[in-house]
């Protein structure tokens, strides 16, 4: 066992931009998906390689963000690679697909470790997601999106929920919708509904995840990696009965708790609204339990 770094202060993340050829850029067709990486390596003496968490950001946010997660996980010895998801963060804007085609989130951090474990070895991998991003890195342990829900929210039998940082995003979903061909709709069924499952993660950490009643329970039941779930009991965005409630009950090794009964889901991102300042405790608190959870599972 070799041992790298020294004791040093929270180091800023070494930040550049990967092309993955397999996909299309949104807005230049032509060009490569672009996929933003954010690389911290740990801030003490670590085994080599060091075990890795990836962290996938929510909705029209970015890794940028996501340092209270990113600090304490860097701190306790870990190296964490968070990335943009093209079109739907708020560093390069925002394009329809990159909010309804979720199941393109899983297969940006899948692309990202591949990129890492050419560069060197890669130590034993976590995954830990907010918001949509919870549901991201559940489809890396095995989560399928449900067809048949995916099929009633495109034919505009259900309604998507309001994106405060996308406010037409229905309407620009039944625009995309009515231009595409029925074969072109099919793929994008078939390849929504696919296993996206990757098995370098080893176990997973969701906050306030969405999208539990979209995926299918028969795909959550077959989860096997540990899994730890936080939320708050105040959460109207992404509420608990209909969104961390499936993953709670269907995945056989997932534990979790709330929170707090009056945090919201804005505590989780930093940001006061009318409704009331936030809560920064809490960002404190599940960034020190993500760490606990991982250095358990991870070593």
């Amino acid at each position: 066992m070799t041992i790298s770094g020294r004791e040093r202060p929270q180091l800023q993340p070494h930040i550049r931009v990967l092309h993955d050829a397999s996909r299309r850029d949104l807005r230049e067709p032509d060009r490569p998906r672009p996929v933003r990486l954010y690389l911290w390596e740990p801030c003490r003496p670590v085994a080599v390689p060091a075990p890795l968490v990836v962290v996938s950001h929510g909705t029209g946010g970015s890794g940028s963000d996501m340092e209270w997660l990113v600090g304490p996980l860097a701190k306790a010895g870990f190296r964490v690679a968070v990335v943009d998801h093209h079109g739907n963060n708020f560093v390069d804007g925002y394009d329809p697909d990159g909010f309804c085609f979720v199941w393109e989130r899983p297969k940006d951090i899948s692309f990202a470790l591949d990129a890492l474990a050419r560069e060197q070895p890669l130590g034993p991998v976590g995954a830990a997601g907010f918001s949509l991003g919870g549901y991201t890195v559940m489809a890396l342990a095995g989560a399928r999106l449900d067809p048949q829900v995916l099929q009633a929210v495109v034919a505009g039998r259900v309604a998507l929920p309001v994106v405060p940082e996308f406010p037409g995003l229905s309407e620009a979903l039944r625009k995309k919708v009515s231009e595409a061909s029925e074969d072109e709709l099919r793929t994008v069924m078939s390849v929504a509904a696919a296993d996206l499952s990757d098995p370098r993660v080893r176990a997973v950490f969701q906050v306030a995840p969405s999208l539990g009643a979209s995926v299918t329970p028969e795909s959550l039941t077959a989860v096997r990696v540990p899994v730890e779930i936080r939320w708050g009991g105040a959460d109207t965005i992404v509420p608990f009965d209909d969104h961390t409630k499936p993953y709670l009950e269907h995945i056989p090794a997932a534990q979790g708790c709330s929170v707090g009964l009056d945090i919201r889901h804005e505590d989780f991102i930093g940001r006061s609204d009318p409704a009331g300042p936030a809560d920064e405790t809490v960002r404190v608190r599940v960034g020190q339990e993500a760490s606990a959870f991982f250095l358990r599972h991870l070593g």
